[in-house]
């Protein structure tokens, strides 16, 4: 990375909110302490947190232009997302560790997907039109939220309230995809229509409903109708139209609180074979050009009645139901390219998964001035079902059930006025697994000076999926199998955040600062193993192990109408591959850097925003053979690339109507290399590319706010 670009960066530093005067609802604005709910015994401000949450609020994705989970985590330090072209899916990695390690949250209730339940979650899927803000806690969240929560937790917190009798929020939002667009056939296109009335001073409820049509990017492609068979038919990034309906009731009583919150969600992906059939007419030397599609249909409902309130002075109660299903279905046919015409249709479900799901707590139990105590439960009921074509899977369909049922228990203890600390344990059991356990310690120490300390450790088992545990794909080539006997992985984590405020004496300005560093390990790591030499044959067992350790450091600024923020992060990650008969387990090691700026102009009621973030080279060891056919281990690497997005919000009329400018990947990202250095005759410095966006984008994004 150039001078030049590390200079801007340290010179040119973030802010996390960009709008620290806008409220939650952002037609008022007023100056709001920052407060969490995750891991929490009741909602409380960050600083008094023992637990470390990073929070982004409705501002940031508000100036983000952003629609889904994918398009707000981009800039966020430690987590790199994973976009699938060829099935239009995002995963996201938090200290280098897949979506399988990472639970995602929805009002504290893991959501349900294709392949699990609050892991695996495909960002994009994730509208965040009704969402006040996002929270993220790193590292293993065993105790709190059980199982899958090894490297740590997105927990998004919907809008509840109003301090309008009615909102009604329209907007339409149009992007170019690379240098794609078009009214109808090209580009993004969505529109969006949010209404909350306050139907007494006890009730509230609130409707949204999104259309968000992608239309795919071509890229090198030619697209749907396509007729030569030279690999251009298709799409680089493939086509998808999602439509997503929310509404939520809610009641606030005196010592007691209610909310239902109900979703559907629907995707529609579209997948054109690069493979097309000319059909030659010898007698007519005339063509027909046909290929092999198939149309990806997701459907999500989630039901969510949540309970809470006060049994007495003290002790406060709430418990969260849940019903969800998810699946996905798949229509293939032939298609007739000029024509238009499809034939050939079969139709199949390919994948889903529906279940009961409740979690409950009592806190402040026993409470006194010095200590409080939680008490839970977390139980969950899925049925699983994948399509024998879903993966390599034999040729019965694989349909299984998974029941756990967990306890968990933790104290907060103020030891004194500046020291407290926070114990904590789970009991996991499972209808399939033998029972786990999950321990946390957290403690928060003040200094008269103002600083903050807080170490968090924790532990975390991650269960097998369903490929690891019932993969058969068994022929005369091939032998590669799951194994129902597996156990769970087990993921540790060690956390020491120092933070403070600094303040000028005349409050012009404020700067608040974040040391961090970490160790996470997970061992009993599941990999696919060579279990005979002959004939060949694969199983997946726990064998492996992963380290990463890392520092991080990042500062907010706050100086009249600028807000400036940013942070520098460097980790090494080891993996132990037993599973090789050679291995290296050296740490390699990796730098990220964002920053973002935000200045406001009151005269104008405008606000420019930029978000830049860096990704340093990564690197990975991979298996290769050296001229005497001996296996080595090389070093590959992936070229270092940058993200920048700005948007320019500007207000009228006493803000009912906000019209937003802005570009996505100004850097003009498309493909990054990845590269392995130093291998032997047989496999000499291979080059490929890893698809990260389709290009610099554009948009524009028109919001009406009536309120009455």
């Amino acid at each position: 990375m150039s001078v030049r670009i590390l200079s801007l960066v340290f010179s040119v530093v973030l802010l996390y909110s960009v709008n620290a005067q806008e409220k939650r609802d952002s037609t008022r604005t007023t100056e709001l302490e920052e407060v969490v709910v995750t891991g929490q015994y009741n909602e409380q401000s960050v600083d008094r947190s023992v637990f470390q949450v990073k929070v982004i609020p409705r501002a940031v994705i508000d100036n983000l232009a952003a629609n889904n989970l994918a398009d707000v985590l981009n800039q966020t330090l430690n987590i790199n997302i994973v976009p699938n072209a060829s099935t239009g899916k995002s995963g996201v990695q938090l200290f280098g560790l897949d979506s399988q390690y990472f639970k995602i949250l929805i009002d504290n209730v893991p959501l349900i997907n294709d392949e699990g339940l609050g892991n695996n979650t495909d960002l994009t899927q994730l509208n965040l039109d009704d969402v006040e803000q996002v929270e993220i806690v790193e590292g293993s969240m065993g105790v709190q939220y059980g199982s899958n929560a090894v490297s740590g937790i997105i927990n998004i917190i919907t809008k509840k309230s109003s301090i309008h009798k009615w909102q009604v929020t329209p907007y339409v939002q149009e992007e170019t995809i690379g240098n794609e667009y078009g009214l109808f056939d090209e580009g993004r296109h969505i529109q969006s229509l949010k209404i909350g009335h306050n139907i007494s001073d006890k009730w509230y409820v609130n409707g949204t409903y999104t259309r968000n049509d992608f239309a795919g990017h071509l890229g090198e492609s030619k697209g749907q109708f396509y007729e030569l068979n030279d690999g251009k038919r298709g799409y680089e990034w493939l086509p998808k139209l999602q439509n997503n309906a929310k509404a939520l009731l809610r009641y606030t009583g005196g010592k007691f609180k209610a909310f239902y919150r109900f979703e559907y969600f629907d995707e529609e992906v579209s997948r054109y074979d690069s493979l097309v059939r000319t059909n030659l007419n010898s007698a007519t030397q005339t063509t027909n050009p046909t290929a092999s599609d198939e149309i990806f249909n997701s459907q999500r409902f989630n039901h969510h009645l949540n309970l809470s309130g006060k049994l007495n002075r003290t002790v406060n109660y709430d418990a969260s139901f849940s019903y969800q299903q998810q699946k996905r279905d798949v229509e293939t046919y032939n298609y007739r390219i000029r024509t238009k015409e499809k034939f050939d249709k079969e139709g199949f479900e390919y994948e889903s998964r529906k279940g009961f799901y409740s979690r409950g707590t009592l806190n402040n139990l026993f409470t006194n001035d010095w200590s409080s105590y939680q008490l839970g439960y977390e139980l969950s009921i899925i049925d699983g079902y994948s399509s024998s074509l879903a993966g390599d899977f034999e040729t019965n369909n694989i349909k299984r059930r998974l029941e756990s049922y967990d306890v968990f228990a933790s104290a907060e203890y103020a030891l004194n006025k500046r020291l407290s600390v926070r114990p904590g344990v789970r009991a996991l059991f499972s209808s399939k697994f033998n029972p786990q356990a999950a321990l946390s310690l957290s403690s928060r120490y003040l200094f008269e000076n103002g600083y903050q300390l807080r170490a968090v450790l924790g532990t975390s088992p991650r269960s097998p999926n369903y490929d690891e545990l019932f993969t058969y794909f068994v022929d005369i080539n091939h032998d590669l199998r799951g194994n129902e006997s597996l156990d769970p992985e087990r993921g540790y984590s060690a956390f020491l955040h120092l933070k403070k405020e600094f303040w000028a004496e005349d409050s012009q300005w404020s700067l608040k600062s974040k040391l961090s560093t970490w160790f996470l390990s997970v061992d009993d790591r599941i990999e696919l193993t060579i279990v005979n030499t002959n004939p060949l044959a694969f199983q997946y067992n726990n064998i492996d192990s992963y380290k990463t350790w890392g520092l991080s450091l990042t500062n907010a600024l706050s100086y009249n109408n600028v807000q400036l923020s940013g942070g520098v992060s460097f980790s090494g990650q080891s993996k132990t591959l037993e599973s090789q008969m050679e291995f290296n387990d050296d740490y390699l090691y990796s730098l990220q850097l964002n920053g973002n700026l935000s200045y406001k102009f009151p005269k104008w009621n405008t606000v420019f925003s930029a978000y830049y973030k860096y990704t340093g080279k990564q690197y990975q060891f991979f298996q290769d053979q050296n001229e005497d056919g001996d296996v080595i281990f090389i070093k590959g690497e992936q070229d270092q690339y940058s993200w920048l997005d700005a948007t320019l919000k500007k207000s009228f009329y006493n803000n009912k109507l906000q019209v937003t400018l802005g570009a996505r990947n100004l850097m003009n990202v498309t493909r990054v290399n990845t590269i392995s250095a130093g291998g032997g005759a047989v496999h000499s410095n291979p080059t490929s590319s890893a698809l990260l966006g389709y290009g610099r984008s554009y948009f524009l994004k028109l919001l009406y706010n009536l309120n009455i």
